[in-house]
């Protein structure tokens, strides 16, 4: 027993002197000098017919350290006065010491850290180096930047909805590539949109799945419960109805919903005021829901509903809104909490108009009237 425990004792020495042999050999990394950072322009206006094009280039010289070490390199934006709490990044190979800047790429970064579209904002750049969990910093250089508004089909992620219907509203059935999407628009893994449904008279009618990536590999249906619960290559759903219908699916927690959804305009702008609504219909060829003519007057509003109801309306953000002939403008759903008070839309000028709803993308659901 004697023996065992002199064993136990070496063994348990040597762990401790291995130990600290260990820590003896571990270095610490100090900056020896700091990045220094420039920019060939000092304002930029983005424009995104050239979103390919470098806009402005970033000149650098890497920090130095106490070591020999292998480190990565970018270049970190945030508006000027949040000392970097909101960032966004550009990586760039460790070799560069100097790096261009596209339109789309600034834009994408601007939209991130929460710039606003259209205006000059205060923008604050400094170099980020890092060697493994440790972060250096260079100097800040300050820029001006005019962002333009993202195209949302390419900001939000987003899942799509391949199914039988598709043909018939302008897509291809079965084709994940080329079917109707639902976004993110808190890039969340919930995802939501509409889909129009022309008939589902048919054994095969109506039916639709999930997918991802525009692809099959990992797509989701019904579970076979028919109660909104999903699994990986499951069930066809089949809708009960011919219709539009607004979806709604956790990705993560394998659920969905799906509700009836045809819209309609209404208000005392209207030739039936607030008794009855106009019918929108959908259009496969533009893919979106239109009212050809309607006679709208100046004296009063109008909004969109959804099966001669009040739970779902398109309306302004958060003041009535006079929307101008041939200009598209975004619309907000009253049921996913967007739509402060009870706003409606105006016209200017009375007379016929033309109206169009595209509701392809739940991230930035879109209106435009035309005065015919």
């Amino acid at each position: 027993m004697k023996n065992l425990f002199k064993i136990l004792a070496l063994v348990f020495t040597g762990l401790i002197v291995f130990s600290c042999e260990k820590d003896e050999d571990q270095a610490v990394i100090t900056e020896t000098s700091a990045g220094k950072l420039s920019a060939d322009k000092s304002a930029i206006v983005l424009n995104e017919l050239n979103a390919n094009v470098a806009v402005i280039t970033f000149n650098w010289t890497k920090p130095t350290y106490n070591i020999s070490v292998v480190s990565s390199q970018q270049l970190e934006f945030g508006i000027k006065g949040d000392n970097f709490k909101k960032s966004a990044s550009v990586d760039f190979s460790n070799d560069m010491t100097s790096g261009p800047v596209t339109n789309a790429a600034m834009n994408a970064a601007m939209f991130s850290i929460g710039a606003v579209p259209d205006v000059v904002n205060d923008i604050e750049v400094r170099l980020k180096t890092s060697v493994g969990s440790a972060a250096f910093y260079s100097n800040v250089v300050a820029i001006k930047v005019t962002p333009y508004t993202p195209n949302p089909d390419l900001v939000y992620p987003k899942i799509n909805v391949p199914g039988s219907y598709a043909g018939a509203a302008g897509y291809a059935n079965w084709t994940p590539a080329n079917s109707p999407n639902l976004f993110s628009p808190g890039k969340n893994d919930e995802y939501r949109g509409f889909i129009w449904i022309n008939t589902v008279a048919g054994a095969e009618d109506g039916k639709y799945k999930f997918a991802i990536n525009q692809d099959w590999p990992g797509n989701k249906g019904d579970d076979g419960s028919n109660s909104g619960k999903l699994k990986a290559d499951g069930d066809n759903i089949k809708a009960p109805a011919a219709g539009t219908y607004y979806i709604k699916v956790n990705w993560a927690a394998n659920t969905y919903s799906s509700v009836i959804a045809n819209f309609g305009v209404i208000g005392d702008a209207t030739p039936t005021g607030w008794g009855s609504d106009t019918d929108f219909v959908y259009n496969p060829a533009t893919k979106t829901f239109v009212i050809n003519s309607i006679a709208l007057s100046t004296t009063g509003v109008f909004k969109f509903r959804a099966n001669d109801d009040w739970a779902m309306k398109f309306q302004p953000k958060d003041a009535d809104q006079t929307l101008v002939s041939g200009t598209a403008v975004q619309s907000y759903l009253s049921s996913e909490n967007t739509v402060t008070g009870d706003p409606g839309y105006k016209v200017s000028e009375a007379g016929n108009y033309k109206i169009e709803l595209d509701l392809h993308n739940s991230a930035y659901y879109k209106l435009k009237i035309t005065k015919l």
